[in-house]
Formats: C-alpha cells, structure tokens, sequence
C-alpha cells in the first residue's frame, strides 16, 4: 500500500483519496480520528469544537480572522466518519485489515488548480495522524515542496 494520494474524477468534481494501514483496531484508530483533541493536532483550521453526532458541528478557524463549521453528515462507529467542510466533502472509513486496519481518507472538492496543494498538504497530515494513532509526538517533515512536485508529476499537472 502506498502512502501516496491518488486523484478521482468523482461526480463532476476532483477527489483525492489516501489510503493508511494502521497495526491497531479499527475502534482504536476511530477513537483517535474523533477525539476533537487530537484532531486539532493533525487536522488544518480545526479549533477543538466538535458536537460528536450527525448534524453535529465541528469548529475551524484559518488564523488570519475567519471561523467557520463544518457538519457531520455520517458517523457510524467504528468504521465512517464522514463531514461537510464548507462545499467539500471528507469521508474516514475504517475497516479491519491483516491484524489491524486500513482507513480511506477522501476529500472532494472543485478547485483544480488547488490539486497539488491539496494532495501535498493531506499527505502531511495523514502522516501527523499516524504519529498520534501510535501515541507518538507529531514530528512535522519539511517535505512539503517535495511532495508538490511528486504530485505535480504523478497527476500530470505540468
């Protein structure tokens, strides 16, 4: 499995999807991705506020004098967790996988020129997320022009 995103077409619009495989239960891994403290840590904007259920919303806040909600549009423990942000969509599934599990991350969205951002910028994150999930201190890599150009090359955005 790779750590690399891949790029969809998905209903007229762009959908990156990621896969990680993590040596845990997928109840485990759930728990982590729905703590509202430990999303702070790897997901963007997020400000901590989280209204755990459907129709619940989750608070962000881009630092430069913006909030905004995000709502919960499925939650079934433990394997999907799935949210409006703004006009795009993020679904966490998670399912039982050689002696652990395997979460899909996808985020679909308009913006093609955004692709390569997008795609640099979850890879980071997901890679932050699996510092948590093993209860590690996240170490954020100074990867981020490296993983743009990869992505510019593997999408064919030249």
């Amino acid at each position: 499995m790779s750590k690399y995103g891949t790029l969809h077409k998905k209903d007229g619009r762009y959908a990156l999807r990621f896969e990680r495989f993590f040596d845990m239960k997928q109840e485990d891994v759930f728990s982590v991705i729905t703590d509202p403290n430990a999303f702070t840590q790897w997901y963007p904007f997020a400000t901590g506020d989280m209204d755990l259920q459907v129709g619940g919303e989750i608070g962000f806040d881009d630092g430069e004098g913006s909030t905004y909600e995000g709502v919960i549009t499925e939650l079934t423990p433990p394997h999907t967790f799935v949210f409006r942000e703004v006009d795009d969509w993020i679904q966490m599934t998670i399912q039982p996988k050689d002696h652990g599990c395997e979460m899909v991350f996808t985020h679909t969205f308009d913006d093609k020129e955004m692709i390569i951002y997008v795609a640099a910028g979850w890879h980071r994150c997901l890679d932050a997320l699996g510092q948590i999930v093993k209860g590690q201190q996240v170490q954020w890599q100074d990867n981020a022009s490296e993983l743009r150009e990869y992505y510019k090359d593997a999408f064919d955005l030249n």
